[in-house]
């Protein structure tokens, strides 16, 4: 499990060199911006879940520029490097004020109902308890909001994890699980789907490299303290060089793609059940 105290202090310390160490991060949140094409959706919030030094900000606000955007991320660092998109987008024409929270992803300082679309690029599988940040979200989200994210699998780093060991490397949710999580955190049809990428790098180091400035390493409360040492390092260069294939060394990410709709309660807040009755047009043909 993860200690979100350490995962806040390594994206805190890494955020200045987090941009240029993050490629992958940057060409799924493109890919996830694409997704939202296919919705119709006219938000009064979006809210930018896990949002780093805000990369998506822009694409968000000129798709839903009647909508006031929020910038949430766990690591105040992260939050003060996003203040030139934040200030880029206050000076654009007829625009709402851009709002910044740092905050943990499971205890959101929002009021209920008060988000139309929540969107979430490669944050979710930092959260210490998924099932708590999904039932935020649900609580956070108007009626028919959208909840859309990208997060990793279960195979992402499976080269690190041979060469470093299980203890060492994270472990990622299944997709199955995920929509199981969803389902449990009161979301309708969710919808799940998955994409291997791989990311050719020169050598080992780099790779290692990529990992601290990005502040991507082990957050987990089993971790080792202390150092590793330079012995279990060259150890662990060497392991990951043997995957070397045609002068490059290939390296695994699973990525996830969810999104899910926040349906109308079954029940009032008293208890009553609701019921819902379509208007019949006037041609007495059912609506299509």
């Amino acid at each position: 499990m993860i200690d979100p105290s350490v995962a806040r202090l390594r994206f805190s310390r890494a955020a200045a060199s987090y941009a240029a160490a993050t490629r992958l991060e940057r060409e799924i949140g493109t890919r996830l911006l694409e997704r939202l094409d296919l919705v119709k959706l006219a938000p009064r919030r979006v809210l930018d879940l896990g949002c780093g030094p805000a990369r998506e900000a822009r694409s968000l606000a000129a798709r839903f520029p009647d909508a006031q955007l929020l910038l949430l991320d766990f690591a105040l660092p992260m939050l003060r490097l996003a203040r030139p998109a934040r200030g880029l987008l206050a000076r654009l024409g007829g625009r709402r004020e851009v709002g910044a929270l740092c905050a943990d992803f499971s205890r959101l300082p929002l009021a209920g109902a008060s988000v139309g679309l929540a969107f979430s690029n490669m944050a979710l599988h930092w959260a210490r308890e998924p099932l708590a940040v999904l039932r935020e979200l649900h609580r956070v989200l108007a009626v028919e909001g959208l909840l859309t994210f990208s997060t990793l699998g279960p195979d992402t780093l499976k080269e690190l994890r041979a060469a470093a060991g299980t203890a060492r490397v994270h472990a990622f949710a299944d997709m199955h699980d995920l929509g199981d999580m969803l389902l449990a955190a009161g979301f309708d049809a969710p919808v799940m789907d998955m994409e291997r990428v791989s990311l050719l790098y020169e050598d080992a180091q780099a790779l290692l490299g990529d990992l601290r400035s990005s502040g991507q390493t082990s957050a987990l409360e089993t971790r080792a303290r202390g150092l590793a040492g330079r012995s279990f390092r060259t150890a662990l260069v060497a392991a990951l060089e043997r995957g070397r294939r045609d002068g490059r060394f290939p390296v695994t990410f699973e990525v996830l793609y969810g999104h899910a709709w926040k349906p109308a309660p079954a029940r009032a807040a008293d208890g009553r059940a609701v019921m819902r009755f379509q208007r019949r047009p006037k041609n007495g043909l059912p609506p299509r």
